[in-house]
């Protein structure tokens, strides 16, 4: 039997080797998902490969996919038993209706497994990504002249708040002073967290720091590398969407934690494997940690900063949130929060300063003063 292949990096680019790893990984994913998809789609897959994000392609594919599989199981659209044999005569079946359908089964259905049954439950968000996942297929297929007609102006709307409507979920600063002070003093962990803790804490908050400080997206913070910083300039350098680099200068809280978990605390390159030698933040089998890891420490910390469940911690992005509340609490300008954060459009930083005057709003309206008093007799 043959063994897997070892993938060499050949880079001749500015970017780090994991990163153009973890690009090769997406792709790799992406064209997996393509070879089990019907051929009929090939342009549908290269409108992916040349307009969306590698990230967005990849959940596109596993919409598709999934749509594939509900016609098979679900339906009696096509006679096909294996997803790539569905027809293209299939396809030009499905009607605006099939697809309300489908999205209305995507609401709440269940999947067994072994002795077990799951219920999955998606809310608006996802349901409108998986909607727009389908508009994007079927308008592709209708421009290929690969479909009769456009369905995809029949498909039900399905409404997800807009910008001014969302609530922004982020730690107040209270909160964060309680947590910072837990990942430096042990408090408030379990016993079997303490064991851990007590190897990790300098990377934990070095992490944590690094979150609140930039508002770096998981990904970002994720492929992060030692030669990433330069000390001596006062900058580390992240890659973010669409291939853009990015310089952060370094202030002197977060030179102080990064300095300390790379001299107390980290492995020493003599140890670990030549793939991980270069990563920042590295799990205790001496590996780069992945985004998994990285989003299960952070719900821990921020479920004690809230004095809630560990269930009930933030994600990473809540830590971006509290980045931008942050910041524009402190009076800063909207325009520069928004260079910070990589936020392509305004309106979306403006979201975290509506969130700071609804708070003034309701501290105003606590303090409401009883104007007219009764004259004494």
């Amino acid at each position: 039997m043959g063994s897997e292949k070892h993938i060499k990096i050949h880079n001749k680019s500015d970017k780090p080797d994991n990163v153009v790893l973890n690009e090769h990984d997406l792709v790799s994913r992406c064209e997996d998902l393509e070879k089990q998809l019907p051929s009929f789609l090939r342009g549908f897959f290269a409108y992916l490969r040349g307009n969306v994000l590698p990230r967005t392609r990849l959940s596109y594919l596993r919409d598709i996919r999934f749509f594939c599989q509900y016609l098979i199981e679900q339906t009696d659209l096509t006679s096909a038993k294996n997803i790539s044999d569905i027809k293209l005569t299939d396809f030009n079946k499905i009607k605006a209706t099939d697809v309300n359908l489908f999205m209305d089964y995507c609401r709440r259905y269940t999947v067994e497994k072994d002795d077990s049954i799951i219920v999955y439950e998606n809310g608006n968000k996802t349901l409108a990504r998986k909607k727009s996942s389908l508009s994007v297929m079927f308008k592709q297929l209708y421009r290929d002249e690969l479909m009769k007609t456009n369905i995809t102006d029949g498909f039900d709307p399905i409404r997800v708040p807009k910008a001014g409507e969302r609530e922004i979920k982020a730690l107040q600063d209270d909160e964060v002073m309680v947590m910072l002070d837990a990942v430096s003093t042990g408090e408030h962990l379990t016993d079997k967290e303490r064991q851990y803790w007590k190897k990790t804490k300098r990377r934990d908050k070095a992490i944590l720091v690094l979150f609140l400080t930039y508002g770096l997206r998981l990904f970002e913070l994720q492929q992060l590398n030692v030669s990433s910083f330069n000390f001596s300039r006062g900058e580390f350098k992240i890659y973010r969407k669409r291939d853009k680099e990015a310089v952060m200068p370094l202030n002197e809280s977060v030179t102080q934690v990064i300095t300390d978990y790379l001299e107390n605390e980290r492995a020493d390159d003599s140890i670990l494997d030549e793939t991980h030698k270069d990563a920042l933040f590295l799990s205790l089998q001496g590996k780069r940690m992945t985004e998994r890891q990285i989003r299960q420490l952070v719900k821990k910390y921020t479920s004690i900063g809230m004095a809630t469940s560990r269930k009930a911690g933030y994600s990473p992005h809540k830590l971006r949130a509290t980045a931008a509340t942050s910041l524009i609490g402190r009076g800063n300008s909207i325009f520069d929060v928004q260079a910070l954060m990589d936020h392509e459009q305004v309106t979306t930083t403006q979201l975290y300063a509506a969130h700071k005057m609804n708070v003034k709003r309701d501290l105003v309206n606590d303090m409401e003063w009883e104007l007219e008093r009764k004259e004494r007799k």
